[in-house]
Parts: structure tokens; sequence; C-alpha cells
């Protein structure tokens, strides 16, 4: 047993999530009848559904099960992407889009239902997800969301600037379009509560051992790490936005065409039970339309767990920690004066037009990117997505809009110059805000 310690980020939710199951690193060969790289939301919902269905199935992991993002975000519960609405997903993808829509919409319950089926204890709650509208004119992207979410039966409402205020608690807010079905989570104790489901279930996992490559030999999948292999019937690569960050050569065609941008959350010190009364009093989930995005919601311990961003010299953290809680106290001003007891950071998987890729990568081999801060619910969903289709799933009847790997022009130096779009994105909603 490899009991090497993973080092994890000043986070709320390493500080607040029990120890996950422990791990041997992968040493020797191994055989399998599926092998699946990367132990984060994707590869463990794939490996669940593998398991449900018998199929022998190995998880390895570069770190530990949810030590990426999908133990690193806010943990919102979000049945939507970030930009693109049904009508551009079935105009991009057919029929395949249509499916795949029908999986977002359903997306949250996958993983709300997943979780209680399993008693998994991650904090889970179903409250909603609201998405206010920051100016006037924004308003019409929440009656489009609403009109096009309705047609497909998803339980989505308008709401008016007034009910906006109720909800939220605050008068920053020109209506919305809320998702009855969203919520939020603790997400390394659901990567964790995974993990360990999949150890009940009969499947294997390997962890700190990240893979170097993958290749196709004869019949099989070799995956290599340093001190071991991997020989499977199929593959499914779930790395996303962590694809180019352990090894070059895991699979540059995907790493090129994905772009990790840093994104920073915070927990305040918990609320007041008066500031509770009245600051997002149902406990919703909350991520509006500012392209310098505003997003709030609560854990289990009634701390306020929100983000932000930030660019240029200096102390990033503490610039970020003196940014937010003003950005706080404006839209919430019986907060009163605000502390944050973490501050984490981890990358996002943006593509350049904010819809995730799903590639086949040979015979029996899936894998997918571009979560565009969307992959909480998705990932979980499309997990069982990706076992259906290596247990030979006819491509028709799959939700899985397959694509081939396009990469970023000049991806190096555009990485470098990605962060520098925040102050785009402040200029233009400025401009927006009457």
């Amino acid at each position: 047993m490899d009991n090497g310690k993973v080092e994890w980020p000043n986070s709320l939710w390493a500080a607040a999530t029990p120890e996950g199951p422990a791990l041997p690193a992968l040493e020797g060969h191994v055989e399998a009848d599926v092998v699946i790289i990367g132990g984060g939301f994707t590869g463990l919902s794939t490996a669940l559904h593998l398991r449900e269905a018998g199929i022998d199935v190995v998880v390895v992991e570069a770190m530990e099960p949810g030590w990426g993002a999908s133990g690193r975000n806010n943990g919102q519960v979000i049945p939507t992407l970030s930009r693109p609405d049904p009508d551009d997903i079935v105009k991009q993808h057919g029929a395949a889009g249509e499916r795949f829509v029908a999986l977002l919409r359903d997306s949250a319950s996958i993983l709300f239902d997943l979780v209680r089926r399993y008693q998994i204890s991650a904090e889970a709650e179903q409250a909603g997800w609201v998405q206010p509208v920051h100016s006037p004119g924004r308003i019409k992207i929440a009656e489009r969301r609403v009109r096009q979410w309705s047609k497909l039966g998803a339980d989505v409402e308008i709401l008016s600037r007034e009910q906006t205020r109720a909800m939220l608690g605050s008068d920053a807010w020109y209506g919305g379009f809320w998702n009855k079905t969203g919520g939020h989570i603790n997400p390394l104790a659901l990567a964790r509560g995974l993990a360990r489901v999949v150890l009940a279930q009969g499947g294997r996992i390997f962890a700190r051992s990240p893979v170097a490559s993958y290749a196709r030999q004869g019949d099989r999948w070799i995956v290599t790490t340093a001190n071991g292999t991997i020989s499977a019937r199929a593959l499914v690569l779930a790395s996303n936005a962590y694809t180019g960050e352990f090894s070059k050569t895991l699979s540059p065609a995907i790493a090129s065409e994905v772009m990790p941008v840093l994104s920073w959350q915070m927990a305040t010190q918990p609320l007041s039970d008066a500031a509770r009364k009245t600051i997002i009093p149902g406990r919703q989930s909350m991520s509006d339309t500012h392209g310098e995005l505003y997003f709030a919601r609560y854990d289990a311990r009634n701390r306020l767990v929100t983000g932000g961003n930030v660019i240029g010299p200096g102390d990033k953290a503490a610039n970020l920690r003196t940014m937010v809680a003003a950005r706080l106290q404006r839209l919430w001003p019986e907060i009163g004066e605000v502390k944050f007891d973490y501050v984490w950071n981890g990358y996002v998987g943006m593509t350049t037009d904010f819809m995730p890729r799903i590639h086949r990568l040979g015979p029996i081999a899936f894998g997918w990117t571009g979560c565009n801060g969307r992959a909480v619910a998705l990932s979980i969903a499309l997990g069982g997505e990706l076992a259906k289709a290596v247990q030979g799933v006819p491509e028709r009847d799959l939700a899985l809009p397959f694509t081939e790997p396009v990469a970023i022009p000049a991806h190096g130096l555009m990485r470098l110059v990605a962060p520098l779009m925040l102050m785009v994105y402040r200029r233009r909603d400025a401009k927006e805000r009457v």
C-alpha cells in the first residue's frame, strides 16, 4: 500500500470533508474489462454505472478522487450549459443534440437521485438554482431560457424583479430564470462518497498514479504510468481541464482544445441567523448573467460560498478578499463585516463556444472535456452514457454528440492571455448596468 501524502488546497471542502478511502498506487500490471483515466465525477460515475452492470472496471487517478476540478468547484448543481441554449445545441448536433439536451434537462435530478440511492453524505440540497439578470436588457435571456426549457418539460420559471428580490434578498437584479431541480452539494464529499461506493460495488481505484499515455495494442488498450500498466478491452478518458497538467503526452489533441482557466472560490464565516433570514432565505444556489460572474450558495455550516476572479500582480487571495467582501456588502448591506475563512482555486475547462467536447478516441474508447463551469450535474449524467457506450449501446441511443478534437489556435499563447478576458467582461458588464 502506497501511503504517500497528497496536498490539498486551502478549501472549505478539504477542511470540512472526512478523509476519502485509502487507495493504493498502481504498481505492476493490471487487467480489466474497462479502464478509466481520471477519478473525478465523470470517471467515478462511469465506474459506478459499469459496476451496476457487473462489468470489471479500474479507475486510475493522478492524485486522489476529487483532487482536481471535481473537488474544488463551488458545488452548484446546474442542469444547463453556461451559454448555449437547447435550440443552439440541437441546431449544432441534430438528433444527438436532442438526446443530449434531454440528458442535460435531467442531469441535476440524476445527481440528487444517485446521492439519495446510495446515501452519500454530500450535504446535498435540491433547493433549486436561480440565474438572476443584472440589467433590464438581459431579462430576454431569462425569458428565452424559460421558453425553450419549458417546451422540453423542464421545471423552470421566469422570475419578476419583485420575485427575484424576495428569493435572493437583494435589489441588485431585474428578474431571473429559476430551475427548480438544481441545487448544491459539497463536491469533494460527493467525489469521495462516489469512490467509496465504487469500491463497495467491487470496482478498483488506483491513486497517486498519473497516466503518461494510452495506446491501442491489438484488441486491447494499454494505459501506462510511471510504475505500472493496465490492459483493458475499453477505455474512458475523464481528465477534463487537467488533461495536460500531469503529462503532456496523455492526450495532446484533447488538452489543446480546452483552455484551463483558474477559478477562485471563497467561503465566509458562518452568517448569523438574522442575516440568513433575508440573504437567499430559501438556500437556492445562484449565479447571475455578469461576464464577471456573481455567484453564491450556502454550505451546511451556513457559510456563504462565493468567489471571483482577479488579474495582475500581488497577493491574489488578499485582493480577492477585499474585492468580493465589498461586492457582498453592496449586494446585501445587512451582511455586515465580511470575513473569509477559506480561499482556494482550481481549473475550469473552457471551450471557445462554451460547448462540451465529446469524442470517440478509437475502438471502444471515449472521452470528453470542456465543462465550462457546468460540470457538476453534467459529468455525473455523462458517466451513465459513457458506461453505455463502452457496453456497445448503439450511437443512435446515446446522448453523446460526438465531434472530432479541434485545437485552439496558438493554445500556449492563448493560455497566457486568457485571464485578460476579465477586463473585457468587466467593460461589457459596466455598459449593461442601465
